[in-house]
């Protein structure tokens, strides 16, 4: 996808499954069509603001982009209408990460001015924070999947705040600098991606390192997560995209290679794509089906099966059989009222 004039930064997949929405440090944001890569309309800026978008986040409900940008200011664009609906400030320094909380209400911002705002959507006040983290730059941040708990991740340390109190519950001290970060869909699980090119996965239960994930040559900007936490992607200064099987922590070959430094990759809903955002300017969509296949790890886009049953047949058998015995019980007695069975 060929169009900016500065590198790309952020990607994030629509939820139609066919446009996928970028921004960049030529200070705008836009839009593209998965399929054919056209850009679609013109450039989305804010009033003639030349600051370089750093990093976007799209709600839960599809409908808002939340972006960071260099001058520390955090907006909200309606894609609809592809206009900014909302600016807050208050980071004195570039916004590297916002996530927005499970239910859509609030927005969180990590900067390298070391702290990070939870802003309220409804209001634009900041309603926590800013907190001040023990490290000088937050160069990640995540929301767990309840929104109860925020991990950041910077210089020296993964650290675990309570979403309610802004109190930190936890310290996980490190050898390298931490740079992405992502939950499992359980919540047993951190995984985060670091300076030195390693991936390290946790137990969130004892805060341990259960595993780490080596292919990497250098720095991870950024990783994503399968919703079925079988597959991960990881995007890395070394100018390759990985793909890694989550069920045996090893790398799906080939590397995806890039001509340049990759600072972010997005999943689409069902997994079959991956959109990576490279300096070089452009945005690149990868066939992850394809390359499953080929490796014959195909099973790994396999989702939950989220249909509701409303019994197995085994219990629809038990309430049967109970339902007759009570048909039987009520029409060998006498009946004084009417009454209506409901099943």
């Amino acid at each position: 996808m060929r169009g900016h004039t500065g590198g790309v930064r952020g990607v994030a997949h629509l939820h139609d499954g066919r446009h996928i929405i970028t921004c960049s440090l030529d200070a705008s944001l836009r839009l593209w069509d998965r399929e054919s890569g056209a850009q679609i309309g013109s450039d989305w800026q804010d009033d003639g603001d030349q600051e370089p978008v750093y990093t976007i986040a799209l709600s839960p409900n599809g409908k808002t982009v939340a972006s960071g940008s260099r001058d520390g200011t955090v907006k909200l664009w309606d894609i609809e209408r592809r206009k900014v609906t909302a600016k807050w400030t208050g980071h004195t320094d570039y916004v590297r990460s916002v996530r927005w909380s499970a239910d859509g209400m609030r927005v969180a911002s990590g900067s390298i001015d070391g702290t990070v705002r939870v802003w309220e959507i409804e209001s634009g006040e900041t309603v926590l924070g800013p907190i001040k983290t023990g490290n000088r730059w937050v160069y990640a941040m995540a929301y767990s999947p309840d929104s109860s708990n925020i991990a950041t991740g910077g210089d020296k340390a993964i650290e675990i705040w309570d979403t309610t109190t802004g109190k930190r519950l936890s310290t996980l001290e490190q050898d390298s600098e931490v740079w992405s970060l992502a939950w499992t869909s359980d919540q047993k699980k951190l995984i985060a991606g670091f300076y030195n090119g390693s991936i390290r996965i946790f137990n969130t239960t004892t805060w341990e390192q259960i595993a780490i994930l080596k292919g990497h040559r250098s720095v991870v900007p950024a990783i994503s997560l399968l919703q079925n936490d079988r597959l991960l992607a990881s995007a890395s200064g070394d100018r390759t995209a990985r793909l890694w099987n989550l069920d045996t922590n090893l790398p799906v070959d080939p590397p995806l290679q890039h001509p340049n430094w990759i600072w972010d990759a997005a999943f689409s809903a069902d997994g079959k794509f991956l959109v990576t955002a490279c300096v070089d300017n452009n945005a690149y969509v990868w066939n992850t089906h394809t390359i499953l296949k080929e490796a014959g790890l195909e099973d790994l886009l396999s989702l939950p099966n989220v249909s509701v049953r409303i019994a197995p047949p085994a219990l629809s058998d038990a309430l049967q059989t109970a339902s007759m015995q009570l048909l039987s019980a009520l029409c060998n007695r006498p009946l004084i009222h009417t009454h209506r069975l409901r099943m």
